[in-house]
């Protein structure tokens, strides 16, 4: 196992949540094809497939938390973007900090301030 890579979120309406997407995380897609939407975000994939059926109803079975650096900022910024709140910004101990959110098709999108890892690839190369 080399860690994560990957986190796809499977949407409906592959163009709709392209720009849903790119003003989420304020980054445009590097590939962009009618059956994949890949974003490059901070050195890790974030993919979006388009769903066979509709995701309403989508089970929390599997949480990928996003790197941040101002949790309540960006958690903010989603909610304005018109994602609903599936679990507000709190502490899980030390200065370690999570939320979750669902973006307009369901899908769970984490956030978490955690201090004690590196912020970019760079920084993890330079701490093994």
């Amino acid at each position: 196992m080399l860690g994560l890579r990957t986190t796809i979120y499977q949407v409906p309406d592959l163009a709709a949540a392209k720009t849903w997407y790119t003003q989420a995380f304020t980054t445009a897609p590097y590939f962009d094809e009618p059956f994949y939407v890949g974003f490059n975000i901070g050195g890790f994939e974030l993919g979006l497939l388009p769903a066979e059926k509709a995701t309403t109803g989508q089970p929390d079975n599997v949480l990928s938390y996003w790197g941040v650096e101002d949790i309540e900022t960006v958690y903010q910024h989603l909610i304005s973007l018109g994602a609903t709140t599936h679990e507000a910004p709190h502490s899980v101990g030390g200065p370690l900090l999570v939320a979750t959110v669902r973006d307009p098709w369901d899908n769970i999108i984490g956030l978490i301030y955690n201090p004690t890892f590196p912020n970019t690839i760079t920084e993890k190369m330079s701490h093994p």
